[in-house]
């Protein structure tokens, strides 16, 4: 293999360039991404930036020393366009072509937006630093989408002084990933604290005095975000002869066609310690997934399944959010440690009769890391959970 070609240059397609290099890939080496910057890392976007505790220098996953280390190619502020299989080459928006022997895709999510004029998304360093500048103590701000990161930038905003509504479609936010129970509780804290919640309501658009409501309720605000969700960056995939479904359909080795791979959010692949098809918008997964795809693009023969246990965090207010595991489609939640009400607590998620998930609120690290084993052991439901929940009882 003398040619790789490796496309998104955030967390997943750096971790991936790193690997091939650390692996003794030592051919050429291509980082293509769409947006100007070096690698960056997203997740303070809606919590440490966007409160202006840190500057954007201090979310480099990298420095210019690091990167000239890895000896890349490095094609940034250009986006790729195209992609064909049977040449084995894909096409940049400057008009150029890049051939390959191996292929990486990891060109991540972009925001859903609503109908209408305005309104702030946050996905770049660009759009945290645009709505940074304009919350300001008093101003009103309308969060559409009451899930983690509209809780988060909601949190935020509260805290520079900013009058707070969150519109939510559903009856209670994230019920759907974490169950009513937990999610009520998430939603108790914003309330406390004076952030208008409205669940229930559709927005129809969005307008230069706020976002109009699907039965043609005005809700005013000085300023929206459009926080409802990411759709996944296959579009310059079209015609390519890969299978696209929510993403770039992988199987278990993250393998998408011969010598082609997906990481990071854009990748569904097959978890066979889940036994389903997964996508995973996560920033640890990005990173372990581009590794990964790394070492099976480079080492055909001695592939291995990637088969993690998620995990994520959350922070808000005062509140610390972490959760271990696949926790959508689950048949039963139940608090296995803590207290829902003090806001320490440790939730265990059961689908048919195994252990999938466990999301922890205000408690260390290492008091849901054996969850975290029980999950990655493919544990029972009753070994696991029925013990824990008889005693608590109890």
């Amino acid at each position: 293999m003398k040619r790789i070609v490796v496309v998104g240059a955030s967390a997943a397609g750096l971790a991936a360039a790193e690997t091939l290099r650390r692996e003794g890939y030592d051919g050429t080496l291509t980082l293509v991404g769409d947006e100007p910057l070096a690698p960056y890392d997203r997740p303070p976007l809606s919590k440490q930036l966007l409160a202006a505790e840190w500057e954007p220098e201090k979310l480099a996953l990298r420095t210019s020393d690091d990167l000239a280390k890895l000896d890349l190619d490095l094609r940034l502020g250009v986006a790729a366009t195209g992609l064909s299989l049977a040449d084995g080459a894909v096409e940049l928006a400057d008009g150029s072509t890049l051939s390959y022997d191996g292929l990486v895709i990891a060109t991540g999510v972009r925001p859903r937006r609503l109908p209408g004029e305005g309104g702030h998304v946050l996905r770049t360093l660009d759009d945290a630093l645009r709505l940074r500048d304009r919350l300001t103590p008093g101003r009103r701000l309308v969060v559409v989408g009451a899930g983690f990161l509209g809780a988060e930038a909601a949190a935020v905003a509260w805290r520079l002084g900013c009058e707070v509504t969150l519109l939510e479609p559903a009856p209670v936010p994230l019920a759907h990933a974490v169950g009513t129970d937990v999610g009520e509780v998430l939603t108790r804290a914003h309330l406390e604290q004076g952030v208008k919640l409205r669940c229930g309501v559709t927005v129809a658009e969005v307008t230069e005095e706020g976002v109009r409501l699907a039965e043609g309720e005005l809700v005013e605000a000085d300023e929206v975000l459009i926080a409802i969700g990411s759709l996944p960056n296959t579009a310059w995939l079209d015609g390519s002869g890969l299978t696209v479904g929510d993403g770039v359909v992988c199987d278990e080795y993250c393998e998408a066609a011969p010598g082609v791979y997906a990481a990071g959010d854009v990748a569904r692949w097959y978890n066979p310690l889940f036994g389903t098809s997964m996508r995973i918008e996560h920033r640890t997964n990005a990173a372990e997934q581009g590794m990964a795809a790394a070492r099976n693009l480079l080492n055909p023969e001695a592939r291995k399944p990637f088969a993690p246990v998620p995990y994520f965090w959350s922070d808000q207010y005062d509140m610390k959010v972490q959760a271990y595991g696949y926790l959508r489609g689950h048949d039963e939640v139940a608090v296995v440690e803590g207290d829902l009400a003090e806001r320490r607590f440790v939730a265990a998620y059961r689908t048919g009769d195994r252990l999938t998930g466990a999301l922890a609120v205000g408690v260390p690290p290492k008091e849901i890391r054996r969850w975290r084993q029980a999950i990655a052991t493919g544990a029972s439901w009753a070994e696991a959970v029925r013990p824990t929940v008889a005693a608590t009882e109890s």
